[in-house]
């Protein structure tokens, strides 16, 4: 089974063909591309300087926006009755990879 190690938004995922995971907002509509970093295809391999030459991961957007969790920052003095409270809800967008494989093997 083959896996890869993509770089979005910051973050680094390791994938595999069939998985669905949430990532940073994308631009795109329908489908993403990404460039492999690592490649792991049963026992052989593949490190990239800094990316896998010839290597695209696909993926087909499942949903465009999606909202994470809440997250609360607090600031409070003590005594001072000093207290401020601030939300905040990431914007994600869901995918499911579905090939890691050659750049060259378009249909």
């Amino acid at each position: 089974m083959k896996k890869a190690v993509i770089l979005t938004g910051g973050h680094q995922y390791l994938v595999s063909e069939g998985e669905e995971l949430e990532v940073e907002k994308l631009g795109s509509d329908k489908q993403a591309e990404f460039e492999a970093l690592l490649l792991i295809d049963g026992e052989k391999i593949s490190l990239g300087t800094p990316i896998v030459a010839g290597v695209k991961v696909s993926a087909e957007i499942i949903e465009a926006e999606v909202k994470a969790d809440k997250v609360v920052a607090i600031r409070y003095k003590a005594k001072k009755r000093v207290n401020k409270r601030r939300g905040h809800r990431q914007k994600l967008t869901r995918i499911k990879i579905t090939k890691i494989g050659n750049a060259a093997s378009k249909k």
